[in-house]
C-alpha cells in the first residue's frame, strides 16, 4: 500500500474573488451616507452666519435715537406716530435723502420706593438698568422722554442743562434740567392720533398725545469723544422741539 505524504512548505490558498470596482455615483452614495449630518450641520450654520451678516450689514442707523424711560411700554402705534412726525423737526445726518428718528425704550422704576418691586421684578429691573447704561455711555440717544425726571437724574447726572451748559457732579436741580411736555408748544401741539387700549369690554382708543403729555423732555450731554460725535445734529432737533418752551419755574 503507498501513502501520499504532504510537504510542510506547501500551501494551498482559496482562490480569491477579483476586487470589485465601484462606480462614481456608487462612491458619492458612500461617501453622502457618512458625512450627510456633517454638511447639513455645516450648510446651516453658513446659512445662519450669512443671514446674521446680511441683516448687520443692511441695517440703516436712524438721524436720531430717542429715549423714553418710564415703567412700561408705549404702545406701538404711540411709538410709529411719534418716531414719524419727530423726524418732520430733523435734519438729514447721513445724507441718504431722509430723516429718520428711533425710540429706544428702556423700562425702570427709578423712584427708589420699597414699592418698587411689586411694580417690576428685579430680573427686568436690572435688564433695563445695564441696557440704559451701555447705551449712555456710547451717548447712543440724544433726547429724553422721562416719566420720572428726578429719579433719572439722581442715577445717571447724564442731562445737560436748559441753556446747554453741563451740571457739576451731583447736581439734584432736574428741574433746570428738562422742559414738561405740554410746557412745549410744539411736543403738545403734535398730531400722533391714537391707540388701541384692551379692556374687559373690548377695545377702546386712546389718544397717544394725552398718554404723552405727563412726560419731561431733557437732552444728554457729552463727556467723551464718542458720546460728542453720537450727539452731533440734536442741538437743531432739540431747538426745534422745545421752541417757544416756558421752564418749569415760570411755568408755575
Amino acid at each position: 500500500m503507498a501513502w501520499v505524504t504532504k510537504s510542510s512548505e506547501e500551501h494551498y490558498d482559496a482562490p480569491q474573488e477579483p476586487q470589485r470596482v465601484y462606480t462614481r455615483s456608487e462612491k458619492a452614495k458612500n461617501w453622502w451616507y457618512y458625512h450627510k449630518w456633517a454638511v447639513l450641520i455645516g450648510a446651516f450654520v453658513v446659512l445662519c452666519a450669512a443671514w446674521v451678516l446680511h441683516d448687520v450689514l443692511s441695517q440703516k442707523t436712524p438721524d436720531y435715537q430717542v429715549a423714553w424711560v418710564g415703567q412700561g411700554t408705549l404702545p406701538d402705534e404711540t411709538v410709529t406716530a411719534l418716531q414719524d412726525t419727530l423726524a418732520q423737526y430733523g435734519t438729514d445726518l447721513d445724507g441718504d435723502g431722509q430723516v429718520t428718528v428711533q425710540i429706544n425704550q428702556y423700562i425702570l422704576d427709578l423712584s427708589g420706593s420699597q414699592d418698587s418691586d411689586e411694580t417690576m421684578d428685579a430680573y427686568n429691573q436690572m435688564a433695563g438698568m445695564t441696557r440704559l447704561s451701555a447705551d449712555m455711555s456710547e451717548g447712543i440717544n440724544q433726547l429724553y422722554l422721562l416719566q420720572d425726571p428726578e429719579g433719572f437724574v439722581t442715577m445717571t447726572g447724564a442731562l445737560l442743562y436748559l441753556d446747554g451748559s453741563q451740571p457739576a457732579d451731583g447736581a439734584a436741580d432736574w428741574q433746570n434740567m428738562v422742559y414738561r411736555w405740554f410746557d412745549c408748544p410744539v411736543l403738545a401741539g403734535l398730531d400722533l392720533g391714537s391707540y388701541a387700549f384692551t379692556t374687559a369690554t373690548g377695545e377702546t382708543a386712546c389718544s397717544s398725545q394725552e398718554l404723552l403729555s405727563g412726560l419731561y423732555v431733557g437732552r444728554c450731554g457729552a463727556w467723551s469723544d464718542t458720546q460728542a460725535k453720537n450727539q452731533e445734529g440734536s442741538e437743531e432737533l432739540w431747538q426745534a422741539l422745545t421752541a417757544g418752551a416756558s421752564a418749569m419755574e415760570a411755568a408755575e
